[in-house]
């Protein structure tokens, strides 16, 4: 009777014991909430709840959101072959700001945990590197390279996180009419380009080219045509 009771007690701790679980688990789970519901619905207590285990359990693995946001980051850009870049400094930033732009169109969900501000994957910092180097290389001084990539990756960031808000409200039937589509001929007095536009305005946006608009920004960043010649001593 004794070694029944021992092996049944026994039975009862395993059967105790919290599940453990993975970082591939956790990432894997995050990144699934954030692609489908955004980076707002992610929280420890409902990422232990995905993976079946308690928010105790999770902290062993990382110390809070911000953390697993980095998690969910890391290795994605290694991930990603990078392209061959040419030898002008000029056509090196265009090269690598579209190079950005692209990768990131297939992670969109990237995009929203890169709009809490400073967290990155260590592995893409080589973009900025690129880009900054280039620049200095085109006659701009650090800090205005700086600004400039500042800017290139602004208005990425920008395009692609206002493309993530399209997808959302397509993908919405009874979504609420925004502009333009809320234009009318009572608006033309004071908005008469917007009004003569609105028919079209839809189709217009659908044909912006990222890497047309990027060499327009840069070529006002960099201010005169460069060539690698052009780098101060």
């Amino acid at each position: 009777m004794v070694s029944v009771a021992t092996t049944d007690s026994l039975g009862a701790r395993r059967r105790g014991r919290p599940r453990r679980i993975e970082a591939g688990q956790i990432v894997d789970v995050t990144r699934r909430i954030i692609l489908e519901e955004g980076v707002e619905a992610v929280s420890m207590r409902r990422i232990a709840k995905e993976v079946g285990a308690t928010p105790m359990a999770l902290y062993h693995h990382v110390r809070d959101k911000v953390e697993l946001l980095m998690l969910t980051l890391t290795g994605m850009a290694a991930a990603v072959p990078r392209p061959s870049l040419p030898d002008d400094p000029r056509e090196r930033i265009l090269v690598t700001a579209v190079h950005m732009h692209d990768v990131l169109a297939e992670m969109i969900w990237v995009v929203d945990v890169l709009a809490l501000g400073d967290l990155t994957d260590k592995e893409a910092w080589w973009t900025a590197e690129e880009i900054i180097d280039s620049a200095i290389a085109c006659g701009l001084s650090p800090e205005e390279a700086v600004h400039a990539y500042h800017t290139l990756w602004y208005v990425i960031h920008g395009s692609l996180v206002f493309r993530r808000a399209d997808a959302r409200r397509a993908a919405d039937p009874g979504r609420t009419p925004l502009f333009p589509d809320l234009i009318t001929e009572d608006d033309a007095a004071e908005l008469p380009r917007l009004a003569e536009l609105s028919d079209r305005w839809h189709k217009v946006k659908a044909g912006y080219d990222i890497r047309e608009q990027l060499e327009r920004v840069l070529d006002g960043l960099l201010r005169r045509p460069c060539s690698p010649g052009t780098a101060e001593d």
